[in-house]
């Protein structure tokens, strides 16, 4: 299966005032064609950091990134222009991109019909609820067509209810679209829920402490069923006892 990224011990140190401060050291992993995969650790060890390099906001100071195809990143906080209306909002990286051809444009009003948004495609930012803006969010970060989705903690804004539904129908939407996805969280249950990989780093300067493969029944086919599943308690308390270590 075809690697969408692969990172071979990256490591990032920032300048500061008072010194030199390593963040990471010695981060390896990859990622195929349609994974979803979590990046889980303690406060501070540098999950978003890794998304910034492999978005390429930020260099590396050792090792190699290699990506294949575009890159779509989506922020904890939705940043939808208030003043456009949500179709000119999901098409705006395509205006960016002067991409604007009919195919793109289908495709947008597509992904609207199919998750049940068209409705509201005249409407504005403000007239939605915060789980909806979410989900036209990540719409607007696939009508790029990206090879690779980041999502950095994109539900923690929302309130417990909420953020099982909308993990519900962004799961759909990223599996429909077959998109290979990165997702920094620090919650277990999300990542176990959520993903194919787990990955777990240490406190900083982080490094990998273990790599699961999350393997759960076929018939818990969204989040919501995976959190019910037999496997999946068995999943947080070894990362939840991996964590804890390293408090």
């Amino acid at each position: 299966m075809e690697d969408i990224l692969v990172l071979e011990n990256v490591s990032k140190f920032f300048h500061t005032e008072l010194g030199t401060l390593e963040v990471l050291k010695d981060i390896s992993f990859k990622i195929k064609k349609g994974e979803i995969v979590s990046i889980i650790g303690p406060s501070g060890s540098g999950k978003s950091t890794i998304l910034n390099i492999i978005s390429g906001l930020i260099d590396v100071s050792g090792g190699r990134v290699e990506t294949n195809g575009e890159i779509g990143y989506m922020f904890q906080k939705d940043h939808l222009l208030e003043w456009r209306t949500i179709f000119d909002n999901i098409k705006l990286g395509l205006e960016i991109r002067k991409e604007e051809t009919k195919e793109n444009i289908e495709n947008i009003v597509n992904l609207l019909e199919k998750y049940g948004l068209k409705e509201f495609i005249n409407n504005y930012p403000y007239e939605l609820s915060g789980g909806m803006r979410q989900r036209i969010a990540l719409i607007r970060t696939l009508a790029i067509k990206p090879s690779l989705l980041l999502l950095d903690e994109p539900f923690s804004a929302l309130d417990y209810q909420t953020r099982l539904m909308v993990s519900d129908d962004v799961y759909k939407i990223i599996k429909d679209t077959n998109t290979s996805t990165i997702l920094v969280t620090h919650d277990i249950s999300e990542a176990i829920a959520l993903s194919d990989k787990i990955i777990v780093l240490s406190k900083r300067p982080a490094n990998i402490l273990n790599i699961h493969l999350i393997e759960i029944d076929k018939e818990f086919d969204t989040p919501l069923k995976r959190r019910t599943s037999k496997e999946f308690s068995k999943y947080f308390d070894v990362i939840w006892s991996e964590l804890n270590e390293e408090k």
